[in-house]
């Protein structure tokens, strides 16, 4: 039983302390990440500064980055919010500089809570938190896989969760699989993320002028970073199962080269455009006449809150926390790694679009509804009431 599970039918027992920002003093929170320029776990670390900001809390994000070129884009944004921060700018595996300095920043801002988010923030910055003797919080956006290193980190990391004074997981399937690893229930809260458009969709046209793509024709749009759990593959595999179809892919990484040589293996390069890193990803959803997640593992990803709101057909696999996000009345849902049946669920999306117009509009009014941000952001307050009391008087 997952006793301390915010708003799951799980839970045995709910968080009562729900303050106001006009009930207490201002708190002082500091974000800890290594940031790339754009993702999901960027984009909630952002709402959650950005609120807390607004709501008079004193929010402070500490990025670690290699070079000081490095998440641009993430920290103008950042600044354009009004949020302070501090950049860390430290080698790939400089672990004890990066250690002492965020114990040295515990005691400059002597925040309320330290909050990590990724594995190198929980493991390094969740450790000097606690020699510091500050509450901490890790919200946990989901496990990735990859090659042996990345499983030692993600092994490292689930021990580490049993430390901390709060972890957050944003899906069901990630909260079950987190209390099977031995985190105490009272520690473990399930949240799944919000959604704030701060701009406004541009239209169809626009966005695909914006996108420099022809402005008829079916086009789907995939959008997110090219790696193994991000299924880009099983994509361009249901790509040479269509015709007719044009997509439009946005993102960038390490399988970006693999995939090009793929696409000109399986001759469907003419008809797949790589825009690379695009910022403002979520406004040009409406360029789109489907939004295709192929992930093999999913958190909630905030890529389809975006397509939601922007009211664009979605098709997903079924994984991770994308079946409480959304039904099969509201997406095409399908098995991960199946580029048959993605292929199938696109084609008949395409070939029925008065049915794709009524899941998206369910799906737009279902965000709305469960979706609100300030509802999100006053739980993430009784996050860390919990977790203070877990701390105790030390910290």
């Amino acid at each position: 039983m997952i006793a301390g599970v915010i708003g799951s039918p799980l839970a045995t027992t709910a968080l009562q302390s729900m303050e106001t920002p006009s009930s207490r003093a201002p708190r002082r929170i500091l974000h800890l990440l290594a940031p790339g320029e754009v993702g999901g776990m960027e984009s909630v670390v952002r709402l959650l500064a950005r609120g807390q900001h607004m709501r008079g809390d004193r929010p402070v994000v500490v990025s670690v980055i290699e070079s000081s070129a490095h998440a641009r884009t993430f920290r103008d944004a950042l600044a354009a919010d009004g949020v302070e921060q501090v950049t860390l700018v430290l080698p790939g595996r400089a672990y004890g500089s990066e250690w002492r300095a965020i114990r040295e920043l515990c005691r400059r801002f002597a925040p309320a809570i330290v909050h990590t988010h990724g594995y190198r923030a929980d493991l390094i910055g969740g450790s000097a938190a606690r020699r510091a003797g500050v509450a901490t919080v890790s919200t946990v956006h989901g496990f990735t896989g990859g090659d042996w290193k990345m499983r030692v980190y993600e092994r490292l990391n689930r021990i580490a969760f049993r430390r901390f004074d709060a972890v957050v997981a944003v899906s069901r399937p990630l909260a079950e699989e987190l209390w099977s690893t031995g985190i105490d229930s009272h520690r473990l809260h399930l949240l799944p993320n919000a959604l704030d458009m701060q701009g406004t969709p541009l239209d169809r046209a626009a966005a695909r002028m914006r996108l420099d793509v022809p402005a008829d024709g079916w086009r789907v749009g995939w959008i997110g970073r090219l790696s193994a759990e991000k299924g880009p593959d099983v994509m361009v595999h249901a790509m040479a199962r269509l015709a007719g179809v044009a997509l439009s892919v946005l993102g960038d990484g390490p399988q970006r080269d693999a995939l090009h040589a793929e696409c000109e293996r399986l001759g469907v390069s003419g008809r797949i455009t790589w825009h690379g890193m695009v910022p403002e990803a979520a406004r040009l959803t409406p360029a789109f006449d489907a939004l295709v997640l192929s992930s093999r593992t999913e958190g909630t990803p905030m890529v389809l809150l975006e397509a939601m709101a922007a009211g664009v057909p979605v098709v997903a696999t079924r994984v991770g926390g994308v079946p409480d996000v959304v039904s099969e009345s509201e997406a095409l849902l399908v098995p991960s790694d199946d580029p048959a049946a993605l292929a199938a669920a696109i084609d008949a999306l395409r070939r029925d679009p008065a049915a794709a117009r009524t899941r998206a509009d369910a799906a737009r009014r279902r965000l709305h509804e469960e979706r609100g941000v300030e509802h999100w952001l006053t739980q993430y307050e009784s996050v860390y009431d919990a977790a203070i009391r877990v701390a105790g008087p030390a910290a």
